[in-house]
């Protein structure tokens, strides 16, 4: 006999479903089959899909890669250094030379100015100039006269035109406190006949004075 499970049964879920043959021409019972279960159904789960324009995937194209810094050889770093320094030394020296092209030139203006002060005070007859721009040996002969002596001896000085006139200061030549000059010059009585005198100076009391003349 074949037992057909109702729809009550059906609608359950299957436990250990059975199958039930017919008999054989030979059988002399009815047999019953066991089911081989089914494989198990395997999902595959798929990448979502973007809707509408959000997160569109960007073309494939070139892309700009940076360029490479080059790396200095660490010998160069030595090269450039000491480079620098002759470069900061030549500087500080050119700078050095200047000044000492500038303080020497002012001094040599210095010493033309004292000449140029004498000059004047000798053709005036500025007895204290004189005294002033002196040293020595030309100082001792200012100082022995008093002013009366001293206006005496210029007048008549002036009136036979005896005194001299420099016409030019043709050289200098500093030497630390120690100056010498070379002048063209003339008597004021015969401006055509010049000659060369030559001024010994030093540097006393902030200033240069002739200590010498010849």
């Amino acid at each position: 006999m074949i037992e057909i499970p109702t729809d009550a049964d059906s609608s359950s879920p299957p436990t250990g479903e059975r199958r039930y043959t017919a008999p054989g021409f030979d059988a002399g019972s009815t047999q019953i089959i066991d089911r081989v279960p089914d494989d198990e159904t395997e999902f595959i789960a798929t990448a979502a899909q973007p809707t509408g324009g959000a997160h569109r995937a960007r073309p494939a194209g070139p892309v700009a890669i940076p360029p490479s810094t080059p790396q200095r050889p660490s010998w160069l770093i030595p090269i450039l250094l000491i480079v620098a320094a002759l470069l900061a030394a030549a500087i500080v020296g050119v700078v050095l030379v200047k000044r000492a092209g500038a303080a020497r030139e002012a001094q040599l203006n210095q010493v033309r100015a004292t000449i140029e002060t004498f000059d004047t005070a000798v053709r005036g007859g500025d007895l204290a100039t004189l005294r002033s721009v002196t040293c020595g040996e030309t100082r001792n002969n200012y100082d022995k006269f008093d002013d009366q002596a001293w206006a005496d001896a210029y007048t008549r000085i002036v009136a036979a035109k005896q005194y001299p006139v420099i016409a030019s200061i043709d050289e200098v030549v500093v030497n630390g406190d120690h100056a010498e000059a070379n002048v063209t010059s003339y008597m004021a009585f015969d401006p055509a006949t010049t000659s060369t005198r030559s001024f010994d100076l030093q540097f006393r009391d902030d200033q240069w004075k002739i200590c010498q003349s010849s």
